[in-house]
């Protein structure tokens, strides 16, 4: 599903230049993905298109502390919670954003969340709101990290 998604972002720039989800779903498995995953990462990213375009709406100020629960702590882990804290500390995740990447890892069957995958949840994210992360913070989302292979953009 993931190569889905990073398929997605490197060849469509904007989300509204995506076609209609069904157009989209037969593009990609002429492309050669597989259709479970097409139709997974489909449903994954309708879902996140629909709490961005609600954080779009809202405006929330938070200066407190974010605590994680359990559950949250346990499909994150440290290193993904780390990455969270500093996204937002450097303002590139407003806290409706940072509930948002949350969510969507949350929503996937995989325990622990990898940092790699986190980075794509955010990079996504700020996809699907047309926003674009400046570049040493791409450098950041898009690098290698030190369990995977260099990422290569084509």
């Amino acid at each position: 599903m993931f190569d889905i998604l990073v398929y997605l972002y490197e060849t469509y720039y904007r989300p509204d230049a995506c076609p209609e989800p069904e157009a989209l779903a037969r593009k990609l498995s002429a492309v050669g993905f597989d259709d479970v995953d097409i139709s997974e990462a489909l449903v994954w990213l309708t879902d996140l298109t629909a709490m961005a375009g609600m954080e779009q709406t809202l405006t929330a100020a938070s200066t407190g502390t974010r605590y994680y629960v359990d559950e949250e702590q346990d499909v994150l882990g440290t290193a993904a919670i780390g990455f969270i804290q500093f996204l937002e500390s450097a303002k590139v995740l407003s806290p409706l954003q940072r509930e948002i990447v949350i969510e969507r890892a949350l929503a996937l069957d995989e325990v622990p969340v990898s940092l790699a995958k986190l980075k794509v949840i955010v990079l996504m994210l700020l996809w699907s709101q047309g926003k674009e992360p400046d570049a040493l913070m791409f450098d950041d989302l898009f690098g290698a990290d030190e369990d995977q292979a260099p990422r290569l953009l084509h």
